[in-house]
């Protein structure tokens, strides 16, 4: 597997030129452009993808990233990628940001805040054509200025329109979820259908409390993807609805009145019962001993 540690390295292996800023560029490709073979790395820069594949696929990790209809894909550092057999359907181009180039700017921190950057396991982000407009224009006006403006305001301008363009990815992908209800609501219900399972078959007795990186892995998709997915559909986290789950377990074992509280929280997956009455309190208002006395009474 290759690893870029520079983009000048990375734009040769593309069949490029070196590009004209060593932290930053932008490579285009032209319709039936074709990568061929099973191409893997990791780089030390940010990626952003801005194309329509004719055929081929795109793995982060070893789970395929969806391409049929999805024009923006993002990839940060260090993150696994394969390319196989890569045809483009029309002009297309990379961002390349070196992680170094935004060093002392407020995108430095603010880049990492965009969860696309994680949704290493789902789909590329789809534009409407006036969203693809949009796009088109700040890429060209970065390149124009990274080309043939270099002075003293180039990179402040070049990382303002870098920074708009992530805003605008985030309002897009935003409008994705609720154009798209019936994907998060297939996901809702089948994270409640694994999380029920989970207790029926009862894996907390071999793996505690179910985690949301347990519940993402099962159902395909990284914590950020899954937790954004469920927000948007039920206003709470991934997080929010397993500890929903466990109290409501919790208060249906309390009223059975058969087992002390020591006994519930050991048999829900709590490997501590004071976590377990601190959560419980945090989540329906009272402790597990006021709520099984309220409801004895």
């Amino acid at each position: 597997m290759n690893h870029f540690n520079t983009i000048g390295a990375f734009a040769q292996a593309a069949g490029n030129k070196p590009p004209e800023h060593p932290m930053f560029s932008i490579l285009y490709g032209d319709k039936n452009d074709h990568w061929e073979g099973h191409v893997e790395f990791t780089a030390d820069f940010y990626i952003i993808g801005f194309k329509q594949l004719q055929s081929g696929s795109m793995l982060y990790g070893k789970t395929k990233y969806d391409h049929d209809l999805g024009k923006m894909s993002f990839i940060k550092p260090r993150q696994y990628v394969t390319f196989k057999d890569i045809r483009l359907e029309e002009a297309c181009c990379l961002i390349l940001i070196h992680e170094d180039y935004l060093l002392g700017t407020p995108l430095h921190t603010e880049i990492k805040k965009y969860h696309y950057f994680d949704y290493d396991v789902n789909e590329a982000l789809h534009l409407t054509p006036r969203e693809e407009k949009t796009i088109w224009g700040l890429i060209r006006t970065m390149d124009k200025e990274c080309r043939n403006n270099i002075d003293d305001y180039s990179k402040d301008i070049i990382i303002s329109h870098l920074d708009i363009l992530l805003k605008y990815a985030q309002r897009f992908y935003k409008r994705q979820f609720i154009n798209r209800e019936e994907l998060s609501g297939a996901t809702f219900t089948k994270f409640n259908n694994i999380l029920s399972s989970y207790f029926e078959n009862r894996e907390n007795n071999d793996l505690g409390l179910p985690t949301v990186a347990l519940l993402a892995q099962k159902l395909n998709l990284t914590p950020r993807y899954l937790s954004d997915l469920l927000k948007q559909e039920t206003g709470k986290t991934a997080l929010d609805l397993i500890h929903l789950y466990l109290i409501s377990e919790a208060k249906n074992l309390l009223k059975e009145g058969q087992l002390n509280i020591n006994e519930i929280s050991f048999s829900l997956g709590f490997e501590n019962p004071n976590y377990f009455s601190r959560l419980f309190k945090r989540t329906a208002g009272v402790s597990p001993h006021v709520f099984r006395q309220q409801n004895l009474n």
